[in-house]
């Protein structure tokens, strides 16, 4: 027997996959949904229904109407109002205008199609068109269309019972979700503030909608709040359990109060570092002094000579009383931001990014110094972070 070419295999295999691929397309997706808001949609659902139901009959028998007084549509209707109340599709003004409208798109093409097939087909497109254009989207809006066309029903149909049930169950949503914590509808969204730590701000989502061009069965609002969950949530699971102790450079170099400004200076010069920590004799924190000081000391501002002036302020005097600053405590930054080795390190992203912040001491249970975090070290543990797709643990200094 003749080997199958390997070609022959690829493509045949290629074939399979991409049938399980669009047979997977038809499996439905899992319903995050908690099972106390279930029973919470369809309690509701019921009693809306039998609200609209008992008034619309009282009614009907009151005034003698020979139209229905309920119709199958608002099955529909109570299933967005009840299940899913913060859809733009089940909003008040889509549930009465949409209903309403499209009772009213049936009766007219009934009345000038007469062909049923094409006054129902014409009545369901017609119907998308008008809710579209006054946005009031309402999926049961097109039974209701096709219902009246089919029926030839009359003008009266789309008052009563489509009018009068849409409103009556209107009324129950906005009772019923209220009393059960979900506001119905929904109060009007604050405008963002934004933020410098935001990843995608109001204009980037409004484009993004613009080049998805559908319909979502979500509001704006609600879309752009499950994406900063969605972020916060991601952001928790790669940086979540990062530590500053993870990160940290260990056993800084530290001066103190007494340490002379050229000995500091060197330290700096020699180790390449642009801060020291300042501590007394227990090793608790006083103080920083960077690269900074030195030179706000030195009249940086005053751009000729600055070498000089440097030189000379970290030269010794030799005299027991100048006005020239000798030592690093006469130079230091005293109002200095420590975090603890058990902090989250991603804490410290807003010191770095909008405090001005350089250099972080950090604080062991006792509050002496044990390391020390710079912005290289944050973006040194988040590159690695996301390279692995875990926390990183950065090796000491």
């Amino acid at each position: 027997m003749r080997a199958e070419p390997t070609s022959a295999l690829t493509d045949s295999d290629g074939r399979i996959s991409r049938l399980r691929g669009w047979m997977a397309a038809f499996k439905p997706a899992p319903v995050h949904v908690s099972g106390k808001e279930r029973w919470r949609a369809l309690i509701g659902a019921g009693l809306g229904i039998l609200f609209t139901g008992l008034v619309s009959r009282w009614w009907a028998g009151a005034v003698g109407s020979t139209e229905p007084w309920l119709v199958a549509p608002l099955g529909a209707s109570a299933v967005l109002v009840f299940a899913v109340p913060t859809s733009p599709l089940a909003q008040p003004w889509a549930v009465i205008g949409g209903n309403t409208l499209s009772a009213l798109v049936g009766t007219l093409c009934a009345m000038f199609i007469p062909d049923p097939a094409w006054a129902g087909a014409g009545a369901v497109a017609l119907a998308i068109a008008l809710m579209l254009a006054l946005r009031c989207l309402h999926p049961p809006g097109g039974a209701t269309a096709l219902l009246a066309a089919l029926g030839a029903a009359s003008f009266d149909f789309a008052v009563f019972p489509m009018l009068f049930n849409s409103v009556l169950l209107t009324l129950a949503g906005v009772a019923y979700n209220s009393l059960t914590g979900r506001r119905y509808p929904p109060a009007p969204a604050r405008p963002p503030t934004p933020s410098a730590s935001d990843r995608f701000s109001t204009a980037d989502l409004d484009a993004a909608l613009a080049h998805y061009n559908q319909v979502l069965d979500v509001s704006r609002d609600d879309l752009e709040q499950l994406l900063h969950h969605a972020e916060a949530s991601a952001y928790q699971r790669n940086f979540g359990d990062l530590r500053c102790s993870d990160i940290m450079s260990r056993h800084p170099i530290t001066v103190q109060f007494g340490t002379s400004l050229r000995e500091a200076w060197q330290l700096m010069r020699s180790r390449r570092i642009k801060a020291l920590p300042v501590t007394d004799r227990g090793g608790f924190i006083v103080g920083i002094v960077t690269v900074a000081d030195f030179m706000r000391t030195a009249d940086i501002d005053r751009h000729e000579g600055v070498g000089e002036r440097l030189r000379a302020l970290i030269r010794q005097s030799g005299l027991t009383h100048t006005d020239k600053p000798e030592v690093v405590g006469q130079i230091m930054t005293r109002e200095v931001r420590v975090a603890t080795e058990s902090r989250p390190a991603m804490a410290l992203v807003p010191l770095f990014s909008e405090g001005g912040h350089h250099h972080i001491p950090i604080i062991d249970a006792d509050r002496r110094v044990v390391g020390i975090i710079t912005e290289s070290d944050v973006v040194r543990a988040l590159h690695r972070a996301v390279q692995q797709g875990r926390p990183a643990v950065a090796s000491s200094a």
